[in-house]
């Protein structure tokens, strides 16, 4: 090194922000079942903490979108991670503009096409009904009492 000071012209820029993409945003749930016939709760998932928000960014039409590819904070960590996850573990799906170069940057990464706002909510709508399925059906055997999965707690009954 010369010892002479930094100029703001040394410095790399850095790169503009990638432009805002439509995506769909969901939730995970606060509590999941679990284990043997889905008698046990656990919070969230083994990576996202119950209630953190994601974003799908792809989805496995193949196998009727019960995986699907996400972005979000790591429960551990809270560091941007992406990850295939159970739809079933998210709630709340909706059509989001979303302007976070983080989160642009890894989608662009993998290769994301854009969407239209129109797509966007279409897929949201259509992953909210798949994945309330998946959760009803994925154990098949009565829940737990008393129960604080997402579909017990959104509907009690």
């Amino acid at each position: 090194m010369s010892g002479e000071p930094v100029t703001p012209e040394a410095v790399t820029p850095e790169p503009p922000a990638p432009e805002p993409l439509w995506l769909v945003a969901a939730n995970v749930v606060r509590w999941r079942r679990y284990g043997d016939g889905g008698q046990e709760l656990r919070p969230g998932t083994k990576t996202y903490r119950g209630g953190a928000k994601v974003y799908v960014v792809d989805t496995y039409p193949g196998m009727g979108h019960e995986q699907v590819s996400t972005i979000g904070q790591a429960r551990t960590t809270g560091r941007w991670i992406t990850i295939d996850t159970g739809s079933r573990h998210l709630h709340t799906f909706r059509a989001k503009l979303v302007y976070a170069p983080t989160v642009l940057r890894r989608a662009e990464a993998i290769g994301v096409r854009p969407r239209s706002r129109e797509e966007a909510e279409e897929l949201a709508v259509l992953l909210e009904r798949l994945a309330a399925g998946y959760r009803e059906t994925h154990h098949g055997a009565p829940h737990p009492t008393p129960c604080l999965c997402h579909a017990c707690v959104v509907t009690p009954g």
